[in-house]
Formats: C-alpha cells, structure tokens, sequence
C-alpha cells in the first residue's frame, strides 16, 4: 500500500519538477545572465534538495513503474515476491540515486 501511494505521490512530483525543467529551458533561451541567475537559484541548498528529490523522484517512479509492468504480464503477485521487489525498488532507487549524484558531483571520479 505504501509503494502504491509513493508511486502516485511521485507522479505528482515528476509532474510538478517538470515546471522547473521548463523554467531552466527559458532561462536558457532567456540568455547568458537569465541562466546564470537559474543556475545561482539551483545551486542554494534549496535548490540541491529540490533537485536531489526530484531525482530520486523520477527513479523511484522508473523502478516502481517496471515493478507495476511485471506485475501486468502476471508475474510476480506471490507475497514473499511482492515484498522482495519493493524491497528492490527502495534499494536501487537509494544506490542509483547516490550514483547519479556522485557522478554529478565528480564527474564520475573516484
């Protein structure tokens, strides 16, 4: 039941980060000084949650949305394999996310 409120939760939050996506692509087209002024916003703490949520957001929603397909091709409605795959989904969205941010921060550098 959890998994399945998340998972419409984060739907709505993909649906609300989109607006920041957009505001990026017209502070883009807006110039050099409308960008640098997005990207001072993006880089407050603020803004790094917002984006780290976002994130993590848009994989939980991946995982869990792949989760829901298998479920759809009849696979997977045993209670040990339900409970197995939520499990996955939270571990992978935690490991990915740290990875996609570990990448963003180094460049990939260990």
């Amino acid at each position: 039941m959890v998994m399945s409120i998340l998972h419409r939760a984060t739907g709505v939050a993909l649906a609300v980060g989109a607006f920041l996506v957009a505001a990026w692509l017209v502070a883009v087209a807006g110039g050099a000084e409308s960008y640098a002024g997005f990207t001072a916003l993006l880089n407050t703490l603020v803004g790094k949650v917002a984006l780290a949520g976002f994130s993590a957001c848009l994989i939980y929603h991946l995982l869990n949305g792949l989760r829901h397909l298998w479920w759809d091709m009849g696979h997977g409605y045993e209670i040990p394999k339900v409970y197995a795959t939520g499990w996955t989904v939270w571990v992978l969205t935690i490991a990915l996310t740290a990875g996609l941010w570990f990448v963003a921060f180094t460049g990939g550098a260990a």
